[in-house]
């Protein structure tokens, strides 16, 4: 947040204000806000009287934010009514702070609002701690302080308070942030879910318009509220009476539905403001871009309002007493526990359509459309707070706050599943990444991983997400990924079969007591192993009996049961009377059925084998996923940050780009990443005295100008055994790179080990994502890689030492040493890119994995410079 850049916050009760740095400008501002104190707050503020100089106080408050001070203002209807600010004391990482609220709006989360974004601007300068001495009586100020959720100490005795906070945010503290967000943004939102009145401006008399057709939709749609129409060449629509303007409404109108030309929608919004409208839903199209979206922008700014669209379907809630559906759907989607949000507008009709076709039902359904305002977090938000709401689907293009919504999706996945296409899977990598690192993080890769770590479960087409939909409706989750396949159609079953191995299923083990009461059962002709072939000829009632046999089974986690139609008999009918048995689902399958997937009784009925297996594959990770503990951060508070910042900026004040070999040595030891000892050597002289010192067998690496791979491009010579072999080498060397050649590393031979690497890509909407997999001669011919975004957790490094495709086989002879060793460094590459934004990628390549532990034999760092930023401070979107 600069002063040029005012962020738009939401206040503890729904409504939006702003806050911002103090300019001198705000001196007037500052002195009325402190002049209209009551008594008791200015002998809070102040100890005693009001200083006979609060003029000039005022004026020190909104002087420029500098290295030694900073203040924040929040503005309530363009009024003043909160200010905090911070002066660095004798020692440079410390800082005063005072802050004042406006008695009238104290209980509205302003003071907290203000000191997260003062917090993020301390840290910015290098403070790490503020101080405040407070009267003991203040408690409601020193309550501020202890909720903040950051270290807090207060001193106790006496008639003053000394505060201590430490601005070093953890876990905690986010978690304290977002739980204050999920209020405020519930309140807010509450105007678009819940309002007592609507108005539609331009609800056009004409059956087949846009405007027309919403209106019909709140009108038909049961809304038990006030329904006003705008619309000046019109005396009445729809038996309702029209206004030429929001202005002529009899009343103030909590919510308006605008779908109007794109010249005309700016003006409108900009009345709706005026009038006090408090949440507007933008139909209309052709805005972005132009003069008039920004019109349209400026005036939701200003008049503090939430803005759904523009460009989008609109939006509906079928929660009793509050019923809308503001929206130009043919069809309204059924009452029911699935909330909808998507940026298209035809995927959200192509799902409601699916859904009512299933009879599954709409919590809640937002069109976001160009996504001015309210986005996917907003309703992730909302989600978590709505108990009618069993499971969250999300259709987004684009991420505005990926990692705010990491976190707020990972709280949600954790209690109700979370489903979202993915989009943009076409991304190719890059073909000439500046390093291994860099081509395996391409942006599939990095939302793949976004997506896997927050357990949303992602499919690829709208047609697979109503499969999920379906069985998630009416079927619990599976314990694990082991699979019993039932059917009366053998060869069927031998497909499922192949599709669960493909959906990375085990096809489970049916123990003897299972196989001998099967064979009991069935004819001599029937198949008791798994897939289980009950053969054509059974009746319902027998294959109903069996299928109860496999459920019993312990080594059973589901069962996909399929049925086809016999002159003997459907065994179809034994499924629509089945009840879920010890919680273990059952997913039908009647092959040729005319429905992709249909209902079947107390379970989904899908017309393939595979479309079965596939939904399967989706839920047992997540059901996995939501059983396992989120694992720890791992600080390392050890790690000197000031060090860091230090190499950092040396390279950066020379204009970015990748580090020295000494540079990255030392940046390396700082973060406690363990590498082979590395000398740096400039002639041949120096190369030689490095080799003595090292006393034996040493590898030489080149550090050329424009030498990215350096084995790849003879940069690297092994096994050098002497003093006259390192003067060849660098000789060689010499010739090969000529000019380019700035110096060579020196590193003694490493034992025998596998070859991995780590690596950090570092996106500026993403943040970095860290990247693990089979290094050295293997990254490119391997190709094996799993990934996952800093802030790493235990959890996170676990999994991305267990995801790639040849897992198994890397940690087979571990003994715990080496793993435990592995999982520390990718913990600390984490870090160090958390610590360290300016690291644009960070290749260590190879990382020698031993039985004992690892070593980074090769690393290199870019830097480049870039603009702080707080992923996780309260503010909207930049409308």
């Amino acid at each position: 947040m600069t002063a040029e850049a005012p962020a738009r916050v939401v206040l503890a009760d729904g409504e939006m204000a702003t806050v911002r740095r103090l300019h001198p400008a705000d001196a007037t501002a500052v002195l009325t806000l402190h002049t209209t104190l009551t008594e008791r707050d200015r002998y809070l503020r102040f100890f005693g009287p009001v200083p006979s100089t609060l003029d000039k106080v005022a004026t020190a408050i909104a002087a420029e934010s500098g290295a030694t001070h900073a203040a924040v203002g929040c503005f309530l209807r363009g009024a003043l009514v909160g200010v905090a600010q911070y002066e660095v004391l004798a020692e440079p990482a410390t800082a005063e702070i005072a802050l004042v609220v406006d008695g009238e709006v104290r209980t509205h989360g302003i003071a907290t609002l203000m000191l997260e974004h003062l917090v993020w601007i301390a840290r910015g300068q290098g403070v790490r701690k503020f101080v405040a001495e407070v009267l003991a009586e203040n408690s409601r100020v020193i309550r501020v302080f202890a909720d903040l959720g950051l270290p807090f100490e207060a001193s106790r005795g006496g008639p003053e308070r000394e505060v201590t906070l430490l601005l070093d945010p953890d876990e905690a503290y986010f978690d304290a942030v977002a739980r204050r967000e999920l209020t405020a943004d519930a309140a807010s939102l509450g105007h678009l879910f819940r309002p007592e009145s609507v108005v539609v401006i331009g609800a056009g008399r004409r059956p087949g318009s846009v405007g027309h057709a919403v209106l019909a939709n709140i009108l038909g749609g049961g809304f038990p509220g006030d329904v006003h129409v705008v619309n000046p060449h019109a005396a009445e629509i729809l038996g309702r009476p029209c206004v030429r303007s929001v202005a002529e409404l009899p009343e103030a109108v909590e919510l308006a539905v605008v779908c109007l030309p794109a010249e005309a929608c700016a003006g409108a919004v900009d009345e709706c403001g005026r009038r006090g409208v408090r949440a507007v839903v933008l139909i209309s199209s052709g805005l972005t871009g132009t003069d008039a979206g920004e019109r349209v922008a400026e005036a939701v700014r200003r008049h503090g309002m939430r803005l759904v669209g523009p460009n989008c379907l609109g939006i509906a809630t079928t929660e009793p007493g509050h019923v809308l559906n503001a929206t130009f759907l043919r069809d309204a989607p059924r009452a029911g526990d699935i909330g909808i949000v998507t940026q298209s507008g035809g995927v959200g009709i192509a799902l409601t359509e699916a859904l009512n076709h299933l009879g599954l039902g709409v919590s809640t359904m937002v069109s976001t459309g160009d996504k001015y305002d309210v986005s996917g977090n907003d309703m992730l938000l909302w989600w978590t707070q709505d108990e009618r709401t069993r499971l969250a689907v999300l259709y987004l293009e684009s991420f505005g706050n990926p990692r705010k919504f990491g976190r707020f999706a990972r709280t949600l996945a954790r209690t109700k599943p979370v489903l979202a296409v993915r989009t943009g899977s076409g991304e190719v990598a890059q073909a000439a990444a500046a390093s291994h690192t860099a081509a395996a993080a391409t942006p599939a890769v990095t939302r793949d991983a976004l997506y896997e770590q927050a357990g949303v479960i992602a499919v690829d087409t709208v047609a697979e997400l109503v499969d999920v939909l379906a069985a998630l409706s009416w079927q619990p989750l599976p314990r694990g990924p082991r699979v019993a396949i039932y059917s009366n159609a053998g060869g069927s079953g031998v497909l499922a079969a192949d599709a669960c191995e493909r959906a990375g299923l085990t096809i489970a083990s049916l123990s003897p007591e299972t196989t001998g009461s099967l064979r009991e059962l069935l004819s001599d002709q029937a198949s008791v192993r798994n897939p289980v072939d009950t053969t054509a000829a059974i009746t319902p009632e027998l294959f109903g009996e069996g299928l109860r046999i496999v459920l019993g089974d312990e080594g059973v986690d589901t069962v996909i049961a399929i049925t086809v139609p016999t002159a003997v008999g459907d065994p179809g009918a034994a499924l629509r009377a089945l009840a879920v048995m010890d919680g273990k689902p059952v997913l039908a399958v009647r092959p040729g059925q005319e429905a992709r997937v249909r209902p079947l009784g107390a379970t989904a009925c899908y017309d393939d084998p595979a479309s079965a297996a596939a939904v399967l594959g989706r839920l047992a990770p997540y059901a996995a996923w939501r059983a396992q503990p989120i694992g720890e951060a791992s600080p390392f508070p050890g790690i000197d940050r000031a060090a860091l910042a230090s190499v950092i900026r040396a390279r950066l004040d020379q204009g970015g780009g990748w580090l020295a070999p000494t540079e990255t040595a030392e940046l390396l030891r700082l973060a406690g990443i363990p590498m082979v000892e590395s000398h740096y050597a400039t002639d041949e002289d120096a190369a030689v005295l490095a080799f003595e010192r090292l006393g034996g067998p040493v590898v030489l690496k080149a550090d050329a100008e424009g030498l990215l791979h350096k084995s790849s491009g003879g940069g690297v010579a092994l096994g050098v055994t002497d003093a006259d072999g390192v003067r060849e080498v660098l000789r060689g060397m010499r010739e090969r790179f000529g000019p380019a050649l700035r110096g060579v590393v020196v590193q003694p031979m490493a034992g025998p080990g596998r070859e991995l690497i780590v690596g950090v890509r570092s996106d500026e909407v993403f943040g970095p994502l860290v990247v693990f997999g089979f290094g050295g001669v293997d990254t490119d011919l391997v190709a094996d890689h799993s990934a996952r975004l800093a802030p790493l957790t235990t959890a996170d490094a676990e999994r991305l030492m267990d995801d790639l495709r040849l897992s198994a086989g890397l940690w087979a002879a571990d003994t715990g040493a080496g793993r435990a060793a592995m999982r520390e460094v990718l913990l600390r590459a984490g870090r160090l890119a958390e610590l360290v934004p300016e690291i644009a990628e960070l290749d260590l390549n190879p990382v020698r994995l031993t039985a004992t532990g690892c070593l980074a034999l090769d690393a290199r760092v870019r830097v480049e410079r870039r603009e702080p930023a707080d992923p996780f401070l309260r503010r909207l979107r930049e409308v």
